[in-house]
């Protein structure tokens, strides 16, 4: 069947892979980056806020896959249901979300198209969350929760609240976020909470910059008050990629292994891990990238 599915935003393009439909895929917007082999010769339909509807429609898309992941993105969906396309909008929130979208992805296509069973591959990856939680629970019980700072930017700092998957995983991982007692979906701060939280690790995933170009320099010689940070101090600072980190899509649990292995480094061996520079890559407090020379 010359099935034809859209997609709108990165993390449903990995929503579609990971139930086997990426062959179906006709055109995604401009961030979808994962799977580079799926994804790199598609037709290109614009950024989040600024979806070109008449070129999705051009398409002639049985389903689009649309979002409200990003503040601003209800208008597209208003657009695509005024051109009268087939259209499911999802805005997951943690795992569960997740795990509801992959469910409503599976019944949102004909029984006819072949793709991986949703039930199976929630399965799977509940069962590799669970493995995880089981096991950093002894951590938690022998020395606490390690807490984290993720800075999504650092001046104003944003960083995620309660409600956002961050908080989850943060917790999952057998640590905590610094943020976790904030209602919402992210903070804003003049940094001088994240001083008074004394975070032990320093996670930055800055939203829409390459790793490669934030100045881990510039993060480790900050100055005083910062200086006296404890994940400052000692060295434990870690850039991250966005793309396990600020998708909620099923990659989230690779973030959620690739953390647990900087915290926790007897997790790769007792549970079978890989390194966790294997997951995504990541770069240190000294600018150096895990894993290279």
């Amino acid at each position: 069947m010359d099935y034809r599915i859209v997609s709108l935003c990165p993390s449903n393009t990995e929503l579609i892979y990971a139930l086997g439909l990426e062959q179906f895929l006709v055109g995604v917007d401009n961030y979808s980056d994962f799977p580079t082999h799926v994804v790199q010769d598609l037709p290109r339909l614009g950024p989040d806020l600024h979806v070109d509807v008449e070129a999705v429609t051009r398409l002639e898309p049985h389903l689009v896959v649309s979002s409200l992941s990003v503040p601003g993105m209800e208008h597209v969906v208003d657009s695509v249901n005024q051109a009268g396309l087939n259209q499911i909008v999802l805005a997951p929130h943690n795992l569960e979300d997740i795990y509801s979208d992959l469910r409503n992805l599976d019944r949102s296509v004909p029984e006819s198209i072949q793709h991986r069973d949703a039930n199976a591959v929630i399965a799977s990856l509940q069962q590799r969350v669970q493995r995880i939680e089981d096991w950093t629970k002894s951590k938690v019980e022998r020395f606490g929760r390690p807490k984290l700072y993720w800075e999504w930017w650092p001046n104003p700092v944003f960083s995620p609240a309660a409600d956002n998957w961050l908080t989850e995983i943060s917790r999952l991982a057998g640590a905590e976020n610094i943020f976790a007692d904030v209602d919402g979906d992210s903070v804003q701060d003049d940094g001088s909470r994240v001083l008074e939280s004394n975070p032990d690790w320093f996670l930055a995933v800055w939203t829409g910059v390459p790793q490669h170009k934030v100045p881990v320099k510039k993060i480790m010689e900050r100055g005083e008050p910062w200086s006296d940070m404890t994940a400052l101090r000692e060295g434990q600072v870690y850039i991250l990629s966005e793309g396990l980190f600020c998708r909620p899509s099923p990659r989230l649990v690779d973030g959620l292994e690739q953390v647990v292995g900087l915290l926790y480094p007897d997790a790769v061996s007792q549970l079978g891990l890989m390194q966790p520079e294997k997951y995504s890559s990541i770069r240190a407090a000294n600018g150096n990238w895990l894993g290279k020379p």
